[in-house]
């Protein structure tokens, strides 16, 4: 099991920079592949971004690519999204997430609490 805590959410300026942070507690936080997901009101939760066990391969969905960087610090037991060039469509509660070995991080196995990110115009 693994218990995730998401931090680093709040508001921004439409074009300005947020970084969000994931901490993990539990056992082998490196087993799990890691990845971002949001939702905003009234839509489906949405993939954003993942990354692989040992952080030597990332995944971004076309929304966010080349503005969105997760990475992670197994050492620290932490994922991070850095979101530069926001936009008010990236208004959502975010995410952290976690997938075992066996299952994919678009499908993950453990979730955070979720939270919010507000890009104002």
């Amino acid at each position: 099991q693994v218990q995730l805590v998401e931090s680093g959410g709040g508001l921004v300026q439409a074009g300005g920079s947020l970084r969000l942070s994931c901490a993990a507690s539990g056992r082998s936080f490196s087993s799990y592949a890691m990845g971002w997901f949001r939702q905003a009101p009234g839509k489906e939760r949405e993939f954003v971004a993942g990354i692989s066990r040992g952080g030597y391969s990332t995944r971004y969905s076309d929304s966010v690519k080349g503005r969105f960087t997760i990475s992670r610090d197994n050492a620290k037991r932490t994922v991070y999204l850095q979101m530069a060039s926001l936009k008010p469509g990236d208004t959502a509660v975010y995410y952290c997430a976690a997938a075992g070995l066996i299952a994919s991080i678009t499908s993950p196995d453990y979730w955070g609490q979720g939270t919010q990110v507000t890009v104002s115009s």
